[in-house]
């Protein structure tokens, strides 16, 4: 399975034919250019996860691509069909098995309302939490990790990482970091997963790597 990375918190991923976008938001380029798709996971309604703008782009070009979140995606994606996950769903689309957790939007301040989350398990290879350290229930090869934000500090995405001993890892979610803020926070996130192996690596916007 391919992994591609793009800005802040939008992940794409290749297998065979079957391609699989996540969180495709206001902070990623526009999507214009992506054939293949299958599936879109919208992990929850904040616009940095998804815009109706970037899931049209992506639906003109793949029709037929369905696309799953939360019940507060569902409701706030008026006039585009998204298919309703909760926590401990499963679903197969295309060649991508699909495992929903979590539920709920890691706690910003008491003024914010807090909105539905679910993270999600693709096949057995890549855990990717949306904005929660919801813990995945299995082993996880490939964990992408939220290295940034209001609703966090970098303390929790490294007891996040020691929660989830993945074998590998790499920061997401960081569009509003600095150059020096990401290397200071990617040193912290490495320096955790050393005591168990884990590697750490890093994906520029537009790289990728297999998984």
């Amino acid at each position: 399975m391919r992994l591609t990375k793009y800005e802040h918190a939008c992940l794409v991923l290749t297998k065979g034919d079957d391609t699989l976008v996540i969180d495709p938001g206001a902070y990623t380029m526009p999507l214009t250019d992506i054939g293949g798709v299958v599936g879109v996971v919208i992990t929850h309604e904040h616009a940095d996860h998804w815009t109706a703008e970037q899931i049209e782009r992506i639906r003109d070009r793949n029709p037929e691509a369905r696309v799953f979140g939360p019940p507060g995606v569902v409701a706030a994606a008026v006039g585009i069909p998204v298919e309703e996950v909760k926590p401990g769903d499963e679903v197969q689309v295309g060649d991508f098995s699909l495992r929903f957790t979590g539920g709920k939007h890691a706690k910003v301040h008491d003024i914010v309302p807090i909105v539905d989350n679910v993270g999600v398990v693709v096949g057995d290879e890549l855990y990717y939490p949306g904005d929660s350290f919801a813990l995945p229930e299995t082993e996880i090869a490939v964990l992408a990790v939220p290295s940034s934000g209001p609703w966090m500090k970098t303390g929790e995405a490294m007891d996040f990482i020691a929660a989830v001993k993945p074998r590998r890892a790499f920061p997401v979610h960081d569009a509003v970091h600095s150059v020096i803020g990401k290397g200071m926070v990617n040193g912290r996130l490495e320096l955790i997963g050393e005591p168990f192996g884990m590697e750490f690596f890093v994906l520029e916007p537009g790289e990728s790597t297999d998984i």
